[in-house]
């Protein structure tokens, strides 16, 4: 099967691409790190559209995003909203012109309408729909990132007390999330796209560990992970305001995926992988 993978050096797709060429199917990436050829953004553009003509299966993952610190930054912004709305419009359109099987990359944010960012993934979410494609809701997916400037924060947390031997929450660490580790997360499009006519475009695919966390709690967890390796002068230092990203917004996550897919991968395991993974970068520091 030749699968498509739009978005494929970001934190997810980078893991999806990697885990997918394991399992020996064969991966087209597209991802505009690589060249200007792969900017969904430009139309038309026949080097992506040859791509998503050819291929038997597509995941939709392309979207300017980043962490929270991020998100609060740029998603108010007209590159931000001109950027995401380009790329969805012009790739929803070769999905329907070559009837594509495909994947939506949505996000547990999309009922939150004060966010641009959430407003834009319900926007796709109905384009998925008109166009019979599946969505997944992602909750807070993590691992290794490349661009530092959109972490998340677990890797943000990782970096700064390497660099910095201080991480600063940016609220009381009050907030709760649900965490879910990259390779759980591949395991569960692989199980979707492999059983995808037993799903329908209303099924509620909530991609998510199920379990919450305190963003104290997993400062602490990364706190222990550099007092494991002799270092035990990084400082957690608690930000002031509320969560201006999602308010604090407790959504529920649905419990249908579990029907075919269980996350593995605790929270503190996961952390653990992530963080003697980055701690190569700075071994010869």
């Amino acid at each position: 099967m030749k699968v498509a993978i739009l978005g494929s050096a970001g934190q997810i797709g980078a893991y999806l691409k990697e885990y997918l060429k394991e399992k020996g199917y064969e991966v087209v990436g597209v991802d505009i790190v690589d060249g200007p050829q792969n900017d969904l953004r430009v139309t038309p553009n026949t080097y992506v559209e040859d791509i998503i003509k050819k291929a038997d299966f597509v995941f939709f993952l392309s979207f300017d995003v980043g962490g929270s610190r991020y998100l609060k930054k740029y998603q108010h912004t007209f590159e931000f909203i001109n950027n995401n709305t380009r790329m969805m419009a012009n790739t929803f359109a070769l999905l329907e012109k070559y009837n594509k099987r495909f994947i939506f990359a949505s996000s547990q944010m999309s009922n939150m309408s004060y966010s641009p960012y959430g407003v834009m993934k319900r926007v796709g979410e109905m384009h998925t729909t008109a166009l019979n494609g599946l969505t997944v809701k992602f909750w807070n997916v993590y691992g290794i990132e490349k661009d530092m400037e959109k972490a998340h924060v677990i890797t943000d947390f990782i970096r700064k007390g390497f660099e910095e031997k201080e991480f600063e929450m940016m609220t009381d660490g009050t907030e709760e999330r649900q965490f879910l580790y990259a390779e759980d997360c591949c395991e569960a499009l692989e199980t979707i796209m492999e059983n995808y006519t037993d799903f329908k475009p209303e099924d509620p695919l909530h991609i998510t560990s199920f379990h919450s966390n305190t963003i104290r709690e997993i400062a602490n967890i990364i706190q222990g992970c550099f007092g494991l390796i002799g270092i035990h002068d990084v400082n957690i230092k608690s930000g002031l305001a509320k969560d201006s990203v999602q308010l604090d917004k407790r959504n529920s996550p649905d419990t249908y995926i579990l029907d075919w897919w269980i996350p593995k991968t605790t929270i503190d395991n996961g952390i653990r992988q992530v963080f003697n993974e980055m701690k190569k970068d700075y071994e010869n520091i």
